[in-house]
């Protein structure tokens, strides 16, 4: 191992707490090993007006942190895996993907408990279309606005009452300490997570087999597995930040005792009023298998036409 490993992470509190929580685990097994953290600011970190679709997707969080990983000015990159996109450079890759957090949606309020709660016409805020088709489907009287910003800035527009409640990842809450701002959750059925969402993603060179090794302490194989599914349906998908895509893959036990992956997806239009759900299972290890398989019965299914009328509204508003 080398004896100075820097890390690239966003400025981000919670970009910055997950990115010390690595250097800890890597110092505590490699003693002698020091890790610095190297900010770097993302597109999308300055722009923060905009939707998210509106201007370039998830990209936007890790592109300047990829590139300083390809110049060699940092050794590796600490992500949350939701943010991450389906395709990668090739001379990266996300060879660790440590245990994962709770990948449940948070409902966040000051006066209610609940999605139930809310009156009719109540401002609920969140920059996901994946959250925003589902929260359509689950109340159509509410308003539903964009709400962009570190989790600190989105806890402090709703502090501001700018908004009735918010939806927040529940895994970003509990890494910085915050879970009881949680008043409920939203079950996987209710809300299905985003692609990956609670897990986060090394993501290193590729020639750098000598840190790959090192680094393998931290690899949570079910957490891996389950991630690779949900990628590989992204994947199939060419899904990005305009589309609302949600999956998330557990593992199950079959009736004669065999581990299992069971993977559920959606494609939805923006508004909620088209949903395409569906579920399968796979023996484990077909992780990539059973995420195309999936991908390719809801495309059938009427998913096919979802993502095209998205994608060409999207390119008429650009």
């Amino acid at each position: 191992m080398k004896k100075i490993i820097r890390i690239g992470t966003r400025g981000s509190l919670l970009a910055v707490t997950q990115s010390t929580w690595t250097k800890k685990q890597i110092e505590n097994q490699h003693p002698g090993v020091t890790v610095e953290l190297v900010k770097i600011v993302t597109k999308g970190d300055k722009i923060l007006d905009v939707p998210l679709a509106k201007v370039g997707g998830k990209g936007l969080f890790v592109k300047e942190i990829e590139e300083a990983l390809l110049r060699g000015e940092v050794d590796l990159a600490v992500h949350s895996m939701k943010d991450v996109p389906a395709e990668l450079p090739d001379p990266l890759h996300l060879g660790i993907i440590p245990k994962r957090e709770d990948p449940r949606d948070a409902f966040i309020a000051n006066k209610y408990r609940q999605l139930a709660e809310l009156p009719a016409g109540a401002r609920v805020g969140t920059s996901s279309l994946r959250r925003r088709c589902q929260l359509a489907k689950l109340r159509p009287d509410l308003e539903i606005d964009n709400l962009r910003g570190n989790l600190d800035t989105r806890l402090r527009k709703l502090d501001e009452g700018q908004y009735a409640a918010i939806i927040l990842a529940a895994a970003g809450l509990n890494r910085l300490g915050l879970s009881a701002r949680a008043t409920s959750y939203f079950t996987p059925e209710e809300m299905l997570p985003a692609v990956g969402q609670g897990a986060l993603g090394i993501e290193l060179r590729r020639d750098d087999e000598e840190l790959f090794a090192g680094l393998a302490f931290l690899n949570d194989e079910v957490t891996a597995m389950t991630v690779r599914a949900e990628r590989a349906f992204l994947h199939r998908l060419e899904g990005g930040c305009q589309v609302p895509i949600g999956a998330f893959c557990q593992t199950e036990t079959g009736a004669d005792g065999a581990r299992l992956l069971s993977l559920t997806g959606l494609v939805a239009s923006e508004d909620g009023s088209r949903m395409i759900k569906k579920q399968r299972s796979a023996p484990w290890g077909q992780a990539e298998v059973l995420g195309i398989g999936l991908a390719e019965e809801i495309l059938a299914g009427g998913g096919r036409e979802i993502l095209a009328e998205v994608y060409s509204a999207a390119a008429e508003n650009a």
